[in-house]
């Protein structure tokens, strides 16, 4: 009787492991995700870079431009155009199963060869769960008009 009950509770602990990942979890996951996306863009840690963004990655910057991923982390790795900081706030996150919506307003303060420019923004990013963790593989942003 003994082993019925140590087997049926290891059995339920399992199982409680195993659970789907929650929404609240997810959500807790991509913010993490973006708070450390910005901060390896202002200090272009490619590493990092690499993990969060996914290789198909859509980059549209408030100008209109387009990038890939490698474009996107070439430009930063070359030194040409640089984040000095990133502040987002106003972040809404909605999760629908493997796909993550974000929404937020973020000021941003750059630097390039045009000199430095401070400016605001809202945004709009996707990620999708690939291989068991979410990558970024859409950006779109817009200015805002202080």
């Amino acid at each position: 009787m003994y082993r019925i009950i140590l087997a049926t509770i290891s059995f339920v602990y399992l199982l409680a492991l195993a659970r789907p990942q929650t929404t609240r979890d997810a959500e807790g996951e991509i913010r993490d995700l973006e708070r450390q996306r910005f901060r390896a863009m202002e200090h272009v840690d490619v590493a990092a870079l690499n993990r969060i963004l996914s290789d198909d990655l859509i980059y549209t910057h408030a100008s209109g431009l387009q990038q890939t991923k490698a474009e996107m982390i070439g430009v930063l790795g070359s030194g040409d155009f640089k984040y000095e900081s990133i502040s987002a706030d106003s972040t809404r996150i909605r999760i629908f199963d493997q796909t993550a919506v974000v929404t937020g307003r973020a000021a941003m303060k750059v630097k390039s060869g045009q000199g430095e420019q401070t400016f605001k923004l809202c945004y709009l990013d996707v990620y999708v769960k690939q291989d068991g963790r979410w990558q970024m593989v859409a950006w779109q942003s817009s200015r805002v008009e202080p």
